[in-house]
């Protein structure tokens, strides 16, 4: 198979022969892409402070800076990967590279809060036509055998890159300005386009099926309105009517996508798919994980910032060991979900993972780093191990016509997961926080008062500028009450995460368990 070859029918992606000839070389692009698409969530969070400052951006417009580029990103997934399976999955992975490379320059010249949200939000576009290209390009350029060892190193890449992207953030933001927190991406996107260009072969659905429009639109709008409930929940509050429309909107629309995908003759994402178990537990599993592990990265870079004194480079450098546990159990999962099966792995490592997360809840503002950091291996090490074997079963359990449909779906899970981690983890720690600072804004103006409970970061705002009595007071209850927060956060994470590892236990299909849709 040649360089430029296309693979357009299933025998191709499953008799091959011995694989691609430059496979290993295909999936160090692959990851390259993947690394861009991920860090660029998590690097964006240690700049916000100087994009404040320098763009004279409100609150709001903060979270809009941050959330537009999730909200797109996620809503087009779907889409994008049917998009990729239709017209060529290299193709929509050089689409999507063009597009964060000319994103990225627009975003870090941006000179005003509104144009940085817009330019986030197209990269989001880029991000997800690269982002299901990726995993569908492997599935297809690797032979079953060496398959579930690629996808673990993918996926390794895929939990890693969080960490990775905030070191990145840190060591640029020492030296550069915010925007270098983006244009770091257009080097990255240009190396990765020419070699993607040079090596990647393209791939596409055999079958040659129309493109199904209102399906897309239907679920991009829909899962767009479910995101922006869930981002503006925390926000404006649960029960306020803009947050409560945009939940009934999301469920009549994306209602309705799941109607029109059952009875249009080509559907961008057959609902009968999830009756396989392997499909749909994978998905729930993925969607838990990422739900806890983007809350997790959300409150420690708070923690370590705010509570513990520290800089943006100093937190990300504690936040490595997650990254090195990756790289080390991803791998060895493949070994253990061999020898034991899925059923037994998966749910093994949402134990894991819980436990690290309870032991998350324990800390304080005075526990000391080499106490911190093994609650932080434990939790890696378990979503690690069970990312694997979630991933693989989302995307072996279907045709290989739907590389691209099942690796969306198993990035959508992703992408909502983190959201909704965010939001709910985020609300878990202010409803903590606030109700822990008592009675230490006594003495405060109504104005100051109201800042020092919105969040810690404005309460030693607030104290910085009281007399030194007020101000020791206000530290040590804001302190407190942002540790309170965030173990009511952890805590009900690892019991979230306790209850999916028994659905999962028994529903998982058995290592010779059949299926059919």
């Amino acid at each position: 198979m040649t360089d430029t070859a296309v693979i357009d029918s299933p025998e191709a992606g499953e008799i091959d022969y011995e694989g691609h000839p430059r496979r290993w070389w295909i999936l160090v692009v692959m990851c390259l892409s993947l690394i861009l698409v991920v860090a660029a969530v998590s690097s964006l969070n240690l700049a916000i402070p100087s994009i404040r400052d320098a763009l004279n951006a409100s609150g709001t417009e903060l979270l809009w800076i941050v959330d537009s580029y999730a909200l797109v990103f996620a809503g087009f997934l779907l889409p994008a990967g049917a998009l990729g399976d239709r017209l060529g999955r290299r193709e929509a992975l050089i689409a999507g590279l063009i597009i964060v490379l000319g994103t990225s320059i627009g975003a870090s010249n941006a000179n005003s809060a509104v144009s940085l949200i817009i330019w986030r939000g197209a990269m989001g576009i880029g991000a997800a036509l690269i982002m299901p290209a990726t995993l569908s390009i492997i599935t297809v350029v690797f032979p079953r055998a060496e398959r579930s060892r690629a996808i673990a190193i993918w996926t390794a890449f895929a939990g890693a890159g969080g960490a990775l992207g905030l070191l990145g953030g840190g060591l640029l933001l020492e030296e550069f300005w915010w925007g270098s927190v983006f244009f770091v991406n257009v080097p990255i996107a240009g190396v990765v386009l020419i070699a993607t260009l040079a090596i990647v072969p393209t791939s596409r659905d055999s079958m040659h099926r129309k493109l199904d429009a209102p399906g897309a639109l239907l679920s991009i709008v829909g899962l767009g309105a479910l995101l922006f409930a869930i981002i503006e929940g925390p926000e404006r509050g649960w029960t306020e009517p803009v947050t409560l429309v945009a939940f009934v909107a999301a469920g009549v629309l994306l209602g309705g996508f799941v109607k029109w995908e059952l009875v249009t003759r080509f559907p961008m994402l057959d609902p009968r798919f999830f009756r396989l178990r392997r499909f749909s537990m994978g998905s729930l599993s993925i969607t838990i994980v990422f739900l806890t592990m983007f809350g997790f990265f959300f409150l420690i870079v708070q923690y370590f910032q705010f509570a513990q004194g520290l800089t943006p480079l100093q937190a990300a450098v504690r936040t490595l060991p997650l990254t090195g546990t990756f790289f080390v159990f991803a791998p060895l999962s493949v070994n253990l979900a061999r020898r034991f099966g899925a059923r037994v792995t998966i749910p093994g490592g949402l134990v894991l993972a819980s436990i690290g997360l309870a032991l998350m809840g324990t800390i304080d503002a005075d526990t000391a780093y080499g106490i911190v950091v093994i609650p932080i291996i434990i939790m890696g090490a378990g979503m690690a191990t069970l990312m694997p074997p979630a991933s693989e079963g989302i995307v072996s359990s279907l045709p290989q016509d739907k590389a691209g449909v099942g690796s969306a779906v198993n990035d959508t899970t992703r992408e909502v997961g983190g959201a909704i981690g965010i939001a709910i983890m985020g609300s878990l720690l202010a409803v903590g926080y606030r109700s822990g600072l008592g009675d230490a804004t006594e003495g405060l103006s109504p104005e100051a008062a109201e800042q020092a409970e919105d969040s810690i970061g404005f309460a030693l705002a607030v104290a910085a500028n009281q007399p030194a009595e007020q101000a020791e007071k206000l530290v040590a209850a804001a302190t407190t009450a942002f540790t309170d927060g965030m173990s009511l956060a952890f805590f009900s994470a690892a019991g979230l995460i306790i209850v999916t590892a028994g659905i999962v236990a028994k529903f998982y299909p058995g290592k010779n368990e059949a299926e059919a849709a």
